[in-house]
């Protein structure tokens, strides 16, 4: 990778890029690169997902540049290396990411022998859901158990995203008043 010439300042390089010089955008790849992969390498452990990490931080990195979005372009070092933690961050995220409840997860979820809940507790929480509004039903599965983003709820209620948060605390509330309500008179009885 090392060519022999100079690399350029990064102010230098930042005002070049700015102004749409290819060769300038090469050089600030070819400066940061090893850091951004090695950095990848030793917290993903997979060459290939290193990779996927520092392709993602140049895309990135370059785009803030030219929409004047890197303030100091002094500190161009820092602000690659904190791009770069947070595309790691994300590859982590989405490889832990749990798989939605499927149907079949949720009917065995309901068999006596599940290991998920103790039947007590399955039919309070059938029973809470039940005595819920169906508007209120239908968002807790999509937001619990589809785990749908806030825009793709909105969608399927049609709804302004704004009213999703205010949903979804009615319904935890919702929720929440009528689990205490039937404890109670379980705990009465």
């Amino acid at each position: 990778m090392d060519s022999g010439k100079p690399v350029p300042l990064d102010l230098q390089l930042v005002e070049e890029i700015r102004r749409g010089d290819g060769s300038a955008e090469a050089a600030l790849f070819e400066k940061y690169a090893r850091r951004v992969y090695y950095l990848a390498l030793s917290e993903l452990r997979s060459r290939e997902d290193a990779e996927d990490v520092r392709t993602e931080t140049f895309l990135r990195v370059l785009q803030a540049i030219r929409q004047d979005r890197l303030r100091s372009p002094e500190a161009l070092a820092s602000f690659v290396l904190g791009i770069a933690n947070n595309v790691i961050r994300e590859f982590v995220r989405q490889r832990t990411r749990t798989e939605p409840l499927t149907a079949d997860t949720i009917e065995s979820a309901a068999d006596p022998n599940s290991p998920f809940l103790d039947p007590i507790a399955q039919r309070t929480i059938e029973q809470v859901t039940r005595r819920l509004k169906p508007r209120e039903q239908a968002f807790l599965t999509m937001y619990f158990y589809e785990e749908l983003s806030k825009e793709e709820i909105a969608s399927r209620l049609g709804i302004d995203e704004d009213r999703v948060r205010l949903i979804k605390s009615r319904a935890l509330k919702s929720f929440r008043d009528i689990y205490e309500r039937l404890t109670k008179k379980v705990d009465t009885k």
